[in-house]
């Protein structure tokens, strides 16, 4: 089997040598180089599996190498060595194409961690055989597509963004099962439903006896993720205290679990995404500026449904199929009146909206065939313009009820049935929404 080959670039002898003894125990050979004309001299003769530079050098700097690698070697995955604490070049490496970087000085065991996955990129494209996909045609989702199959190569956090419903955790799991760690695990984690007294606990684990209830030793999410990627669903519910915690795990790449003395490394890819603008969070101050650059080094937008509507036809069908397969009923028909009735409508729930409303249209047809009324479009705007009812039409009671309804089912359908997040959503207690929710028979 032949020997990976890596290309070590640093001004320092001691550096190139420490590199080489760690990366040639891994039974990886190298060259090495001390300054950015001798790495280009290097990669114009021989073919490199991983790229290992310094961020200071003498002719130039680790960025204007990444960027070089990326447009001539765009299948060398390039990782760079950065001063202690210094976030900023990390991102700005991030950025410009880099695969990961690591901090002075050098920890062997993050290096070999670091090294592993790289190597992994050669065989990254097997995982695009995944079951799951994104469908689409239209050349929103095409781009989408292509951005996530380049975005699985690098070990930057990618923050997810767009309105509920777009499939921004599906988009996380591509990125994952078209990743070099496609064979670790992938730890989803809704941070607006975890009780915020837990929250600690639940991210970064416990040692026995830390606190009243602490039985025995329990691992994080970071730790259930190592190896592999955490990715923080809805992140902008995050309280601030652990804002700041987050931000520590993630430049230190350690954890620290209550009650434990000492941090532990951890590797792991971050992920994350909101349907809320944390960006206008940011400058209201409900989220920490410092830890949005460091999660959104980089950032896919997901297309809404109204961005798309081309897509619709191929959506319907593709729902109505796995209903039907996963119901044990036949496949109903779609009449012309209900696919334009879709064709026109907004979908302000994008495709999770979508998938309720087929799901309601199929138990209420007859006949095989889903009718425009089965829909129930106009019930199930969701929109926040609505008109008051015309005289004698509808009493006003029932009328505001209607309206109480509809917010606490969208609310639901937001958070995912979850009751505690719903809760949050609408601005009322726990307690308050169970009350609401049998006083309207939704319980």
């Amino acid at each position: 089997m032949t020997r990976a080959l890596a290309l070590i670039v640093d001004d320092e002898p001691d550096i190139r040598e420490l590199l080489t003894l760690t990366l040639g125990r891994m039974e990886i050979d190298c060259r090495g180089a001390a300054d950015v004309a001798q790495a280009k001299a290097l990669l114009g003769r021989e073919r490199f599996d991983l790229c290992l530079t310094d961020m200071r050098l003498p002719d130039g700097n680790g960025i204007e190498l990444v960027e070089y690698i990326q447009s001539a070697y765009a299948d060398i995955p390039t990782a760079v060595i950065t001063a202690h604490g210094n976030v900023e070049s990390a991102v700005q490496a991030l950025k410009a194409g880099a695969f990961d970087f690591v901090s002075k000085p050098v920890d062997l065991q993050a290096l070999r961690a670091l090294v592993n996955t790289a190597l992994k990129l050669k065989h990254w494209h097997k995982a695009e055989r995944s079951a799951l996909a994104l469908l689409g045609e239209s050349p929103a989702m095409q781009n989408t597509r292509a951005t996530i199959t380049k975005l699985a190569r690098s070990q930057a956090p990618i923050y997810i963004s767009g309105e509920s419903g777009t499939g921004k955790e599906l988009a996380a799991r591509l990125i994952h099962e078209q990743g070099p760690r496609s064979d670790k695990p992938f730890v989803p984690v809704n941070c607006g439903a975890i009780p915020e007294a837990l929250m600690e606990s639940e991210f970064f684990g416990h040692k026995k006896g830390s606190f009243t209830g602490a039985v025995s030793n329990k691992e994080g999410l970071f730790q259930a993720a190592h190896g592999g990627t955490l990715f923080l669903d809805e992140v902008a519910d995050l309280p601030l205290h652990m804002q700041v915690k987050l931000l520590r795990a993630i430049q230190e790449k350690a954890v620290r679990p209550v009650g434990e003395q000492k941090e532990s490394p951890i590797d792991v890819r971050i992920l994350s995404a909101t349907h809320k603008d944390l960006a206008a969070l940011v400058r209201n101050n409900a989220f920490r500026q410092d830890l949005f650059y460091r999660i959104n080094v980089i950032e896919l937008p997901m297309p809404s449904l109204r961005e798309r509507t081309e897509d619709i036809p191929q959506l319907v069908e593709h729902i109505l199929q796995g209903l039907s397969t996963h119901g044990g009923m036949e496949r109903p028909q779609l009449s012309d009146s209900a696919r334009t009735a879709l064709m026109r409508y907004p979908f302000s729930g994008n495709v999770r909206e979508l998938e309720n409303i087929l799901e309601r249209a199929m138990t209420l047809c007859e006949r095989g065939v889903i009718r425009e009324e089965d829909l129930q479009l106009v019930a199930h705007q969701g929109n926040t313009d609505i008109a008051p009812p015309a005289s004698g039409e509808l009493p006003l009671e029932p009328y505001l009820g209607n309206i109480e309804k509809e917010t606490i089912l969208r609310a639901m359908e937001q958070a995912r049935h979850n009751k505690t997040a719903a809760a949050r959503l609408l601005g009322i207690s726990f307690g308050a929404l169970r009350y609401r929710l049998k006083k309207l028979g939704l319980e």
